[in-house]
């Protein structure tokens, strides 16, 4: 068990402390748009029998105290292995699932019930310097799963290894109604009353869409999908991961069991599906709370949505575009213009925030358009937003008709080279705009052929 925390009474002032106010400010959105929400985390036996469970006990305590409706679905298969070496008795795996025979079961029954147990334990800390300090966590459970048999596969009886029959989603709903956190065990049981062994990862999945889960969380042995130069993948949805599986992408041991139930999931309605690294200290809280998380969101759409702005974005435009205007990489606009400028703006919001920003500006005489204020978050600037902003304003600007688009700017000119503007100067700007070139602040001119 790790020492418990320590709170300080000392509290710094000065510029150590500004990034824990930047956090939590930008977590604030965050905490107001969760309150309320349902997620199920899924998690294997490695996490509920290893020194992370206390780390992971003290996030899903906050969670629960940030009013967010927490399922838990742990698994065993590390304390039923150690069951059986126990008993003398040899797993027995069949296409990566477990053969459960009666002495097995009785295993699985025991490990399981530990597990638990501790788990329990662990959820239920109050102690004064935790930071579970003064918390109750109401832990419940019960027969929520009705399992079937997975019978004879490939000629192998699997005796007592289930699958998922049904949830009962309205009595776990009215637990937590009650603000309960629920806990489940991946077991189920028939009508005849006979016991399943089940898989945790099927489990969770099954109990996030019975639920409408807004996110389902699985804690895997992976920061995440990689990429070919193993890279993290931020996002993807589930069309491109059912693409990675059917092009033989490597993937962790656990990734196998979880990336397919993943994509199932968000396909039959779950919110967004996360997959994050089960080492990773803190990796719920950095997942939810920041912009960019920790681990590969899995969703039905794509997580970036490029679209026209509103008059009820003009504050977060102000906001995305200020740092810029105050360097001097854009020309500062009053409020008041945005508002009147406002439809001319495309916008690019990742996860419902906007992170990036591009307008329109058509001179319809001389058949062209100004590109003006593309701007995107710095967090964003590797994402390939630049690019999908650029590639709406082209379009928006060949449906009225124009044939050429040009930019000012001071210290981008290589990025719009690098995507087919040419160098031009004043005498290639509108009459226009030529007339109000600002000779001091030496912009360049750059063209492009739509």
């Amino acid at each position: 068990m790790p020492d418990a925390f320590q709170y300080t009474s000392e509290v710094s002032t000065g510029a150590e402390t500004q990034p824990f106010v930047d956090w939590v400010r930008a977590a604030a959105p965050y905490i107001h748009a969760f309150r309320g929400k349902t997620f199920v985390v899924g998690f294997g036996g490695e996490i509920a029998g290893g020194e992370m469970a206390q780390k992971l006990a003290y996030d899903c305590n906050l969670l629960a105290a940030l009013g967010i409706r927490l399922v838990l679905v742990h698994g065993a298969r590390p304390q039923i292995e150690a069951a059986l070496r126990a008993r003398g008795l040899v797993p027995r795996i069949h296409n990566g699932i477990r053969v459960t025979d009666a002495d097995a079961l009785e295993c699985v029954k025991s490990a399981m019930a530990v597990t638990r147990l501790e788990l329990e334990a662990l959820l239920s800390q109050g102690l004064p310097n935790t930071p579970m300090a003064g918390s109750y966590i109401r832990v419940t459970g019960g027969n929520f799963i009705v399992a079937r048999p997975v019978g004879v596969v490939d000629g192998v009886d699997f005796h007592f290894t289930g699958a998922v029959r049904k949830i009962v989603a309205d009595e776990i709903a009215a637990d937590l109604d009650q603000q309960n956190v629920v806990l489940i065990s991946p077991l189920g049981v028939s009508p005849a009353g006979e016991i399943f062994n089940l898989p945790m990862e099927e489990v969770a999945e099954a109990v996030a869409v019975s639920l409408k889960a807004d996110k389902l969380l699985y804690l895997c042995d992976a920061p995440g999908l990689l990429d070919g130069a193993g890279r993290l993948i931020e996002s993807v949805t589930a069309d491109e991961a059912e693409q990675m599986l059917a092009a033989g992408a490597e993937l962790c041991e656990d990734l196998d069991y979880y990336l397919p139930c993943a994509i199932r999931a968000v396909r039959r309605g779950v919110g967004r599906v996360h997959l994050i690294d089960q080492a990773k200290d803190g990796g719920l809280l950095l997942e939810f709370f920041t912009h960019q998380g920790v681990g590969t969101l899995v969703s039905r759409d794509p997580l970036f949505r490029v679209r026209d702005a509103t008059p009820d974005d003009v504050g977060a435009l102000v906001s995305l575009i200020g740092p810029l205007e105050a360097d001097g990489t854009l020309v500062r606009r009053s409020r008041e213009l945005l508002e009147q400028e406002i439809c001319r703006f495309t916008l690019v919001e990742h996860d419902g925030v906007l992170v990036g920003c591009a307008a329109l500006y058509p001179f319809v005489e001389e058949a062209t358009a100004e590109l003006a204020c593309l701007a995107v978050q710095p967090d964003y600037r590797r994402s390939g937003l630049g690019d999908m902003l650029l590639r709406r304003i082209e379009q928006r600007a060949r449906a009225v008709g124009l044939g050429r688009l040009f930019v000012l700017t001071t210290r981008t000119a290589h990025w719009f080279r690098e995507r087919g503007f040419r160098e031009g100067g004043p005498d290639d700007l509108p009459g226009q705009k030529r007339g109000l070139y600002n000779y001091q602040r030496r912009s360049k001119v750059l063209v492009k052929a739509l």
